[in-house]
């Protein structure tokens, strides 16, 4: 049976494993579209991805004013028209088969699921957050673990809290019942939320070891301080927003400024 995957890509000045990163979707026989949001990128590479959208039935591109990798996602969504749809980011490149094994993972769980890979670097090492338990405020203050691929690989699909918004696949269905993505964030957590949200609303987040991606990273020429700024703002809006009760939001407004001043130290 074909699949209907929607491969959602966001790009801002990725650098130069775009093109590898989108050759490989458009060369996966289970991706039936491409769907590429330009959140502002110099002069030559629009002009790249002009051509490459040209040269393809099953590539469409959208532009936009880099308002976050959640809103890129989310109207490249709006713009796709598969059953499922594949977030990836621009400087991963997918293993062939890889969207069958999450589509199958997928198949028998319940409204809203969401099923990660393996992402993985140049050396073959599994990155640290392609599975992961949920993020708590405990956990980000070392209280216990958050990420888990010090563990023995699983040998099948295995429950996680959380898999890494870098590479997932998720039904229309389920990415339309939760909303999409949370555009209050820009850049980071939010794959961690959108998790969170999937595990309250009753479906599962399952990693699939299967599914492989080479994950190049740092390929971005985006400053690191303006990412750290970003994250940390990210995870002070994650935590508010799930805190329980009275006493844990206190704790939180007590522990954001130490999160960000961690984050800051560790650059």
């Amino acid at each position: 049976m074909s699949l209907l995957v929607s491969a959602l890509v966001v790009t801002y000045r990725t650098g130069p494993r775009l093109a590898e990163c989108l050759y490989a979707l458009r060369g996966d026989p289970d991706v039936s579209e491409i769907v590429i949001t330009d959140n502002g990128n110099p002069p030559s590479v629009q002009a790249w991805l002009d051509a490459f959208a040209a040269q393809s039935p099953k590539v469409k591109l959208v532009r936009l004013d880099n308002p976050g990798f959640g809103a890129g996602v989310n109207a490249a969504a709006r713009l796709a028209t598969g059953s499922h749809f594949l977030v990836i980011n621009p400087d991963c490149v997918v293993k062939r088969g890889a969207l069958r094994a999450m589509a199958d993972a997928l198949a028998g769980a319940p409204t809203p699921s969401i099923a990660g890979g393996r992402i993985f670097d140049l050396q073959g090492r599994e990155e640290r957050g392609a599975r992961r338990t949920t993020l708590t405020l405990a956990r980000a203050l070392g209280i216990g673990r958050w990420t888990l691929d010090r563990d023995p690989p699983p040998p099948g699909p295995v429950r996680v809290g959380a898999i890494s918004g870098a590479f997932f696949l998720i039904r229309r269905e389920g990415f339309e019942t939760l909303g999409g993505f949370d555009e209050g964030y820009f850049i980071h957590v939010e794959d961690v939320d959108l998790c969170r949200r999937a595990l309250e609303a009753g479906g599962e987040v399952i990693y699939v070891p299967a599914a492989g991606a080479l994950h190049y990273t740092s390929t971005s020429e985006v400053p690191s301080a303006f990412v750290t700024g970003h994250k940390a703002k990210s995870l002070a809006r994650y935590f508010r927003k799930f805190a329980k009760g009275p006493l844990e939001r206190l704790a939180v407004e007590v522990a954001v400024p130490f999160i960000g001043l961690a984050l800051k130290l560790r650059h």
